[in-house]
């Protein structure tokens, strides 16, 4: 899944590294393939991401109730027991709706120093991990002899060799075995590791309030960090992870008592004896929670803001106070955006909090449509590209723009086309069968069926409403309406490429070692 994501960033990356606009992820569908898709996109892309900022907010609330009691070990939080998970949902969401309020290059630089605490705790934990696989034990661990690759032999393996049919009580059915079961579990983890990875377009978002819109190469070092951030952080821990927790574990298998116990992280310093780094851990996991959740209130408010600025949001006098900006920022969209995070005091307790996770579920969904269509939007602009610079009204210099091979063309992935086909083939497809789990289910799991598979029609009722809006019900004119516009291209400013490695000198000389270390620093930071 991450081959997948960084195939889509790669197209969202080259699109606004040439034209940095508002909204890239509903401007570019707009542009290249119709403007009632690009409004369709515009509206469910804000509703996943405000609902997301609820979730993220109830994870907040969630991970403060921490505990953790294996009948060996016995931590707790007693004030996350002791206070109302409301206070804790409504605190969280004031801060976040003043942290959206400052002006976008504090909120840049806070949200910079998030990010670096996130990506040095997630090192950390690789190092630990494979640390604690392969060192001698601690007198108090849990066992007497250095994991290894312990868990990933007879009996344990790799894959889980079973898929477990849940009902909707959580009562296990049948397990269903052999290579059927594997790739059944295989098939879950895949859709389930699409949906870690959503909010990743949050780089391009930023590219129309970015000071550096001079330098192009900034969105191109954002997407290629995107690229081994996937590889090195995300994928490299999970493996590292999977070396000291076996994946029949009970407390990640519904025996947890809290969603901090359930991380194979905190399972896995506990057992090595080391139970004071669960607390730092699960206080992490709240920072971490809590940033995302302002990071989707920051993107929710700046598509409803363009939403607003198309003309798009309804009566006039909602439009005109959504496009009212305070110091830069559209503070009205902000307010608004969190209203819809109200919807996190459902996940406080029992069945609303259960009706919390299938609404986010359900627009979780809405993301394979979002990035199937900018796959699609990238390929139109791909073609468009090549028809241009070779159009003989085309001055040399706009068709400098607009060649791929230019030294001075922002940023390029090779074979992105295919990259591009690929991405879109594979959000395609698992929005056809992500809804395959509801059909084990004896009887048949309607809700999670509907969950899976009603983006689908509110997508194209968006679409239809926007035509009938413009057109009425004569479908003759329902056609594409696109500008296939490619004004307000930039090119790269200076003559040396970041994140290139080109020594000045010949051999080992103290020019080549500062240009080798910047190089590593301009990759790293």
């Amino acid at each position: 899944m991450g081959t997948v994501v960084s195939a889509i960033m790669s197209c969202l990356g080259e699109m606004t590294a040439l034209m940095p606009v508002n909204a890239p992820m509903m401007e570019f569908p707009r542009r290249f393939l119709d403007r009632g898709v690009g409004f369709a996109i515009g509206w469910l892309y804000w509703l996943e991401t405000a609902v997301t900022t609820a979730d993220e907010l109830t994870a907040v609330t969630q991970a403060i109730k921490f505990k953790y009691d294996d009948g060996r070990t016995s931590l707790s939080w007693p004030v996350g027991d002791s206070v109302d998970p409301a206070f804790w949902m409504t605190l969280f969401l004031i801060l976040i709706l003043l942290i959206n309020m400052f002006p976008v290059k504090y909120f840049a630089e806070l949200d910079y120093i998030f990010g670096c605490i996130k990506i040095i705790f997630i090192t950390m934990l690789i190092i630990m991990m494979v640390v604690l696989a392969t060192i001698k034990p601690r007198a108090n661990a849990y066992y007497d002899q250095p994991i290894g690759v312990k868990y990933w032999n007879s009996p344990y393996s790799f894959f889980n060799p079973g898929y477990r049919v849940v009902d909707e009580n959580g009562n296990v059915q049948r397990v269903i075995i052999g290579s059927t079961g594997r790739f059944l579990g295989e098939w879950r983890g895949i859709i389930k590791a699409i949906f870690s990875y959503t909010g990743m377009d949050v780089f391009a978002a930023t590219a129309a309030e970015s000071k550096a819109l001079g330098n192009a190469e900034s969105m191109k070092m954002a997407a290629r960090k995107i690229v081994l951030r996937i590889v090195t952080l995300y994928c490299v821990a999970m493996v590292a992870g999977s070396l000291v927790v076996p994946y029949n574990h009970r407390f990640l298998n519904g025996e947890a008592q809290s969603v901090g116990a359930s991380s194979i992280f905190v399972i896995a310093v506990v057992e090595a004896g080391l139970p004071g780094l669960a607390h730092f851990f699960n206080a992490i996991f709240i920072l971490s929670a809590f940033s995302c959740a302002a990071n989707f209130l920051f993107l929710s408010s700046r598509v409803l803001y363009t939403l607003a600025l198309l003309e798009q949001t309804g009566p006039e006098w909602i439009t005109r106070r959504l496009q009212q900006c305070h110091s830069g920022v559209p503070t009205r969209a902000v307010f608004v955006s969190g209203l819809l995070t109200l919807l996190g005091y459902m996940g406080r307790t029992g069945s609303p909090g259960e009706r919390l996770d299938q609404i986010s579920t359900n627009l979780s969904i809405s993301y394979l449509i979002i990035y199937a269509v900018i796959c699609a939007a990238y390929l139109k602009f791909y073609h468009i590209l090549n028809d241009v610079k070779s159009h003989e009204s085309v001055s040399e210099a706009q068709a400098a723009c607009y060649n791929r091979d230019h030294p001075r063309y922002p940023y390029k992935s090779h074979g992105q086309w295919l990259r591009a086909t690929y991405g879109m083939a594979a959000c395609i497809i698992l929005l056809l069968f992500n809804g395959v789990f509801a059909f084990l289910v004896d009887p048949f799991d309607y809700q999670n069926f509907l969950v899976a598979y009603i983006a689908v029609p509110l997508f194209i009722v968006l679409i239809a409403g926007y035509k009938i809006h413009k057109h009425g019900f004569k479908i003759s004119k329902w056609g594409p309406e696109r500008s296939c516009n490619l004004s307000g291209c930039i090119q790269v400013t200076g003559e040396k490429r970041k994140g290139r490695l080109v020594f000045p000198d010949r051999g080992f000389t103290k020019e080549n070692w500062l240009t080798f270390t910047n190089w590593i620093w301009v990759w790293i930071k």
